[in-house]
């Protein structure tokens, strides 16, 4: 019998810091990649967002290699594809027995139930790419009337030491400095060139399968510019800390014609798939604050959209899903 244990990763899971991937032993144990028909047609996906997640499984296939697992990736076009992730996990049970397969909590309500309800020997994990587990926000709307994201927000902010001067309360007097972030964009506004990602031979690859197989869903595959890569996320990051955040705040609601990105970070996509981490995020953003680079409405502006916002949308769909 196999000693090895199994790690099924999904498309939106694609971090090195992932408690199903710290699970294995990657000189022995196996990790599990699939493309799969069902999850880039349940709903008709744009193909834009269906090249950008095969892309970067690929590319994040390729690292994991490169760091000395074992990987098992299944492409979309793989002519034994079962067509779903449920599919694909127990076609590679039934190749080789495991003593443990691990999974992360989905982002997904209907493809986690699909999993739990096959009733497969697995191992769930939290998700630790976010800062408040399911359990934590059960609890903090357990007996409340109204679940207020800023009071989610505020008492996220206290319980991990942000933006708080020593005695506890808020820098700068106030928890929230939305009112300050409402400002009309001058007419002499010069937004930060956008940084773009040129493909490479592996997303040309994936561009030209999704124009393939996908050409009936709306939208077009011109002008593909994500970034795919760890590294290639990174770059982003810096590069609106460096040109785009101090003035996030001011303009964060400001709209202009042929203006597509003004000064927002861009960095959403790679984010909610695991390119980059929310800690590291929120805490380049705080030192830019205490540096004295970017002004305080601009730094609580953007921490209130991954503390408060984001965390506090997928608290709420966890708690009434599938209602």
């Amino acid at each position: 019998m196999s000693q090895r244990q199994l790690a099924l990763i999904l498309g939106d899971q694609l971090s090195f810091n992932l408690p199903s991937l710290q699970a294995l032993n990657p000189a022995r144990d196996l990790v599990l990649l699939a493309e799969v028909h069902e999850e880039a047609s349940h709903v008709p996906h744009h193909p834009q967002k269906i090249a950008f997640l095969f892309s970067a499984m690929r590319h994040f296939a390729e690292a994991l290699r490169q760091r000395g697992y074992q990987v098992h990736y299944v492409t979309l076009d793989d002519p034994a594809n079962s067509g779903s992730l449920l599919g694909e996990l127990q076609r590679q049970l039934a190749a080789e027995s495991f003593t443990a397969v691990h999974l992360c909590e989905t982002g997904d309500w209907r493809v986690e139930k699909s999993l739990k309800d096959a009733d497969l020997p697995i191992t769930w994990h939290a998700d630790t790419r976010f800062l408040c587990s399911r359990e934590r926000f059960a609890a903090w709307a357990a007996g409340k009337k109204q679940l207020r994201m800023e009071f989610f927000y505020r008492e996220q902010r206290k319980r991990l030491n942000i933006l708080l001067n020593p005695d506890g309360t808020p820098v700068g007097g106030a928890w929230n400095f939305d009112a300050d972030n409402r400002q009309a964009l001058p007419k002499n506004a010069k937004p930060p060139y956008p940084l773009r990602v040129t493909p490479d031979a592996i997303t040309e690859e994936v561009l030209a399968l999704v124009r393939q197989r996908f050409s009936h869903h709306y939208g077009s595959l011109d002008d593909f510019h994500y970034p795919i890569t760890h590294a290639d996320a990174e770059r982003l990051w810096g590069y609106f800390l460096d040109h785009g955040l101090a003035a996030f705040g001011d303009y964060q609601d400001a709209m202009a014609c042929d203006e597509p990105y003004l000064f927002h970070a861009r960095i959403s996509a790679a984010l909610n798939i695991g390119l980059l981490d929310v800690r590291q995020l929120i805490s380049d953003v705080e030192a830019a604050y205490w540096a004295g680079r970017v002004p305080l409405n601009a730094a609580e502006g953007f921490i209130r959209q991954l503390l408060g916002w984001r965390e506090y949308v997928r608290g709420i769909y966890w708690l009434h899903m599938p209602e």
